[in-house]
């Protein structure tokens, strides 16, 4: 997900015409007086340290490297004066390779002083025989797009896309993904100088979209006001079956309902299917509900997907009663209904009615149990503390499973802490994806829970020796439009100081009403008082620190976590929703959780 990063427009450094330095030398006594004094923090401050030491009479591009590697976040500024001098330099190449990591920084943008002649990096790639290059194409085309020289961009897109063509290309597959990107990028630029219509053609005309080529599209309508054309839109999305992702459920937002009923366009079973599952999926099933009872018919697509959002938002009870409702109605329940009802189930521990809506499809409606179901069924065994059960229906399955159907048992094998079967199936995981984090790191924290330090150490040795690294803790939350993204121990926001604040503040608030740290979650070999400290820092407390501080009093919080939420967080954040009145809503990769009060909807069964 992209971020909007902050940084400081606040400086005591003065402006460079009074910049104090005549010669190198004079440069590094300075530098090692800054670091002392931590004015190198400011950034405005080391960008003239780089500026010099790449671009005066006495440059040293050495020396300017060391300063910009020193740099904890690089500004525009900064990486076009590391480019400008090494494209000046005796090895431009390097000015390339830079530039494309200037790219790769989610956290900046290439602007239009970013290369002295906009062509020079083109003459670059072309030169260094980079001009093939996905990656590299795609960039120079994006650099085109925003010195607002489209036609240039639209020349290099064309060649590139219609005259080069993938004949005799090795690796086609890598050359269709970076194509698609290609367009993806010549359709952004368009729809950021307000060329709709063309915009619109590239997208008609593409011969593979990805859920980007949808986000931009939809985006670029509903910022425009062209509210009727991103509604359509977003239904062909969903007829395409092109499954949305977070950013287009933000682009989107709640003007979609409010102008289909301002202007009076009829939302039918189609249209109602598509505005619940965007309601249940930003996190208010309230509104997904009211939704799905003003439909002036149901079909069995707007019952599916009511049903699978109240599993999502673990309300097991009232998507058994709509499942009901849905009999009553006479409507015939499809596969995908069986899915969210046995999903529900498995949110809620429902061991024996999971059993029974199986028995159901199969005996009742005579549907063939897809791998999905299995699934289902595997994660509510396995979590429930049925193992042998869930490995054995694993192993009895009349369909091959899947990588997600094992690290469904995994997952249960470590939260019921059984190591022997935990260890087995994770070997097998590894020889089903042996590049896939998940497997290495459940068997991991499964030896650390139980205190096998060497086993500790030898799985994470495995892992650097494959080049296989774990995914790190990050959470999401939406303020006035703007996406603010948290790592774990993250102090890169520029709000940073009050964010810890608050952090204090929260942890002393919570020790006041009878909390005390989980750290059997902490699954490292660290002392208890570390072991206390680190659960301070996890992603989605920091995101609900930021958003105590950012919002009035009584504003629900709304978060999103990459990774499934632990169990001390969970007991915090019930326990912050009654200190501070707030209603938090946290969806996690599994589910939503809604923390009020003091409660949370998932009944302690997370």
């Amino acid at each position: 997900m992209n971020s909007t990063i902050f940084t400081s427009t606040t400086s005591l450094w003065p402006p460079s015409s009074f910049f104090p330095c005549k010669t190198m030398q004079d440069l590094k006594q300075l530098h090692a007086q800054m670091i002392k004094t931590a004015q190198i923090r400011d950034p405005l401050a080391a960008a003239e340290l780089l500026r010099f030491s790449a671009l005066s009479d006495h440059r040293d591009l050495d020396y300017a490297r060391k300063i910009f590697r020193s740099m904890h976040r690089p500004n525009c500024f900064s990486y076009n004066t590391l480019i400008r001098a090494l494209s000046e330099s005796n090895d431009p190449c390097d000015a390339l390779l830079v530039f494309i990591e200037m790219v790769e920084d989610c956290s900046v943008e290439p602007n239009c002083f970013t290369f002295p002649s906009r062509r020079q990096v083109h003459g670059l790639a072309v030169k260094f025989g980079l001009d093939s290059d996905e990656f590299v194409v795609s960039n120079v085309v994006r650099m085109y797009l925003t010195c607002g020289v489209m036609e240039d961009a639209h020349r290099l897109f064309y060649r590139r896309v219609f005259v080069d063509g993938c004949d005799g290309i090795r690796d086609k597959k890598r050359r269709v993904d970076g194509d698609v990107v290609l367009w993806n990028v010549m359709i952004d630029g368009y729809v950021r100088i307000g060329e709709l219509e063309v915009a619109r053609k590239l997208f008609d005309e593409m011969p593979q979209r990805s859920v980007v080529s949808w986000n931009v599209m939809i985006a670029g309508y509903a910022q425009s006001g062209h509210f009727k054309e991103a509604v359509e839109v977003f239904r062909e999305m969903q007829m395409a079956e092109a499954p949305p992702n977070y950013v287009t459920l933000v682009s989107l937002g709640k003007w979609v309902h409010l102008y289909a009923v301002r202007d009076n366009i009829g939302v039918d079973d189609v249209l109602g299917s598509a505005l619940i599952d965007m309601y249940a999926k930003c996190g208010s099933i309230e509104k997904a509900l009211q939704v799905f009872e003003g439909l002036p018919k149901r079909n069995v697509v707007t019952w599916s997907t009511i049903i699978a959002g109240l599993a999502m938002h673990g309300q097991a009870k009232d998507a058994r009663d709509h499942f009901e409702d849905m009999e009553r109605a006479g409507v015939m329940p499809s596969d995908v209904t069986y899915i969210g009802l046995l999903s529900a189930c498995s949110h809620a521990g429902l061991v024996d009615e999971g059993r029974w809506f199986f028995d159901h499809m199969v005996r009742v409606s005579g549907l063939e149990p897809r791998i999905e179901h299995y699934g289902c069924m595997v994660d509510l065994l396995g979590r429930a503390g049925l193992l042998e059960e869930s490995e054995e229906l694993i192993l009895n399955m009349p369909i091959k499973p899947d990588d997600v159907i094992w690290k469904a048992l995994l997952g249960a094998c470590k939260m019921h802490g059984n190591v022997e079967m935990g260890k087995r199936v994770a070997e097998h995981l590894m020889e089903l994806a042996p590049h896939d984090s998940g497997s290495y790191v459940a068997l991991s924290n499964i030896y650390a829970s139980s205190g096998n330090w060497e086993a500790v150490a030898k799985v994470r040795l495995m892992m650097k020796e494959m080049d296989v690294r774990k995914d790190p803790g990050c959470s999401w939350i939406e303020l006035d439009g703007v996406i603010h993204e948290f790592l774990v121990e993250d102090d890169s926001h520029p709000k940073s100081e009050k964010i810890h604040s608050m952090l204090q503040e929260m942890s002393r608030n919570l020790m006041l009403v009878g909390y005390r740290p989980n750290t059997t979650q902490v699954l490292t070999n660290m002392d208890e008082e570390d072991k206390e400290s680190s659960l301070k820092y996890h992603s989605e407390k920091i995101a609900i620190a930021f958003g105590l501080i950012s919002t009035q009093p009584q504003t629900p919080l709304r978060i999103t976590k990459n990774l499934r939420i632990c169990e001390d967080c969970h007991s915090s954040i019930k326990l912050i929703s009654k200190i501070y009145k707030r209603k938090i809503i946290v969806r996690d990769r599994k589910r939503f959780h809604h923390f009020a009060n003091g409660s949370c909807s998932c009944m302690d069964y997370c």
